[in-house]
């Protein structure tokens, strides 16, 4: 790609951020309900909170070894292992990152040559087209279409040529709330072996499931040799802001994520990596009592946005639900989302900024449900006047 088309693609792809910001300011402006960005408004446990406090107080302030602390390392491998059974040596396999996000950037900066092709599913999160253009390679894309999200096998096949380098993924998905099913998984990693492609794959709502079960790609034959396992904490334990993520992967693919991320942070967050080791070790209830909760929340937004006319496609993972705005008499989910702060008080997302397709994409709008309880049902009351 010449460096002018490199940079336009990645300007162009810079829209989601660009409506993230807009529709935050809408939401502060308007004294809005915010339910475009995928943040919780509640803070995790408290025992987690008081362990980054008490590792600021003992002094753990300045850098961190680059690969992250060896007591978060060792409860990431006990992680995979405890829920996946998938076996990381975490002094080679696993690296600690400033978030999933500079996680893909790293491995996909790492792993791509000028020229390359990825393969991944539409919609998609934005930063993944950007970090494609900055690493000199192009997207192929294979469409997630409603009302499940299922997509077309032979369309994936074809989305495949001898220039592709890696397939990446995102399960549970971000922002349909699609969780790949085995069948589907079993396709991608035939795929990949098939061709000798690599996997990256963005797990960060592996324990937001409500429908199915989380499979990570890696678990699968052929694949944990080829696969670049990502995941965090900030969805899991309800502290964004801290970004801590994490890589699970063979150690050459380590080695050469690692060489990328010395150039973008070289270390990550020195006190939060300590509560976070902790936090990966709280015990099953923790988990089982953080999706039922999220559970709860998700069937009385999608029940709400149903009743006010949308048509509603519940997800089986993550904290969105999608919706289709025709039914309200209109296709322009951007115009809608611009205009539903005025109109009723509530922020959502467009989910065009995260197609290639734009006709696919334009009559959808994401609504986050990570809110509380009395947050949510207020603004499903706001969002009755849309019915007049």
């Amino acid at each position: 790609m010449a460096d002018a088309d490199r940079y336009l693609t990645s300007r162009l792809h810079g829209l989601g951020a660009t409506i993230f910001a807009e529709m935050s300011a809408l939401a502060d402006r308007t004294a809005s309900i915010n339910l475009g960005q995928g943040f919780p408004d509640t803070d995790g446990p408290m025992e987690v909170a008081e362990a980054a406090i008490a590792a600021i107080r003992a002094g753990h302030n300045q850098y961190p070894p680059g690969l992250g602390i060896a007591e978060l390392r060792r409860s990431i491998a006990e992680h995979q292992q405890r829920f996946y059974g998938l076996t990381y040596d975490p002094d080679t396999e696993i690296l600690v990152t400033t978030g999933a996000t500079e996680a893909i950037a790293a491995s996909l900066l790492a792993l791509c040559d000028d020229g390359d092709e990825v393969v991944t599913f539409e919609p998609y999160y934005d930063s993944y087209a950007a970090c494609i253009a900055m690493a000199g390679a192009h997207r192929r894309v294979v469409t997630l279409r409603a009302p499940d999200y299922g997509f077309d096998p032979d369309a994936l096949r074809a989305a495949i040529t001898p220039k592709t380098r890696l397939v990446l993924l995102n399960s549970p998905h971000n922002p349909t709330g699609k969780v790949f099913d085995r069948a589907e998984l079993e396709l991608i990693a035939e795929i990949c072996v098939e061709h000798d492609l690599l996997a990256i794959t963005d797990e960060v709502y592996e324990h937001l499931v409500f429908d199915g079960e989380h499979i990570p790609l890696a678990s699968l034959p052929g694949m944990r040799e080829r696969t670049v396992t990502i995941s965090s904490a900030g969805k899991t334990f309800s502290f964004t802001g801290w970004k801590i993520g994490w890589v699970c992967a063979a150690p050459g693919l380590v080695a050469a994520v690692r060489v990328v991320k010395q150039y973008l942070t070289y270390a990550t967050g020195a006190p939060f990596q300590h509560a976070i080791a902790g936090a990966l070790l709280l015990d099953d209830s923790y988990y089982s009592a953080f999706t039922d909760d999220l559970r709860l929340k998700r069937d009385l937004l999608c029940t709400g946005l149903a009743d006010v006319g949308f048509e509603v496609f519940e997800p089986s993972g993550t904290y969105f639900v999608t919706v289709d705005i025709r039914p309200l008499g209109t296709a322009d989910g951007t115009a809608f989302c611009l205009d539903l702060p005025e109109r009723c008080g509530v922020v959502a997302i467009p989910n065009v900024v995260f197609y290639d397709d734009i006709d696919e994409g334009r009559p959808l709008v994401r609504f986050a449900f990570c809110k509380r309880m009395e947050v949510l049902a207020e603004a499903v009351t706001r969002m009755k006047a849309l019915r007049t």
